[in-house]
């Protein structure tokens, strides 16, 4: 109930009231994912999937989760599986927001690193590996 209660305020604050869909699954339904939508065949710990353009949907889109992935990654930085899927969904719904930390000089970096402070998460992904 808690990460639906962090959905909630992703939505209201990070994406200004805008929805998300967002799937929680095993490494296997990632890996599929990834494969089919980005010719990669490995597992991964979150996929983010933009609604079209012009789509009228009302949505920014869809993010898809491993549990697994958490689970592992939530020991490994010592914090619980639970707060791993927020800093995965934080990581998520800023792409969807258009954001892009493999080419966008800092800009999700900077802005994935305000969220977390003000959403009271630790360190987040692109920090982890980028210095």
């Amino acid at each position: 109930m808690a990460t639906v209660r962090f959905a909630r305020k992703l939505q209201a604050e990070a994406a200004k009231g805008t929805a998300f869909d967002c799937l929680i699954a095993g490494d296997g339904e990632l890996r599929r994912l990834n494969r089919q939508f980005r010719g990669i065949d490995r597992a991964t710990d979150v996929l983010s999937f933009p609604a079209p353009a012009g789509s009228g949907a009302g949505s920014l889109g869809d993010i898809a989760i491993s549990w697994s992935r958490a689970r592992v990654q939530a020991r490994r930085f010592g914090h619980s599986a639970e707060c791993e899927v927020r800093i995965l969904m934080l990581h998520g719904v800023l792409h969807l927001l258009g954001l892009d930390h493999h080419v966008d000089g800092g800009r999700m970096a900077r802005a994935e690193k305000r969220w977390r402070e003000r959403l009271g998460l630790p360190a987040g992904l692109i920090e982890r590996v980028e210095p």
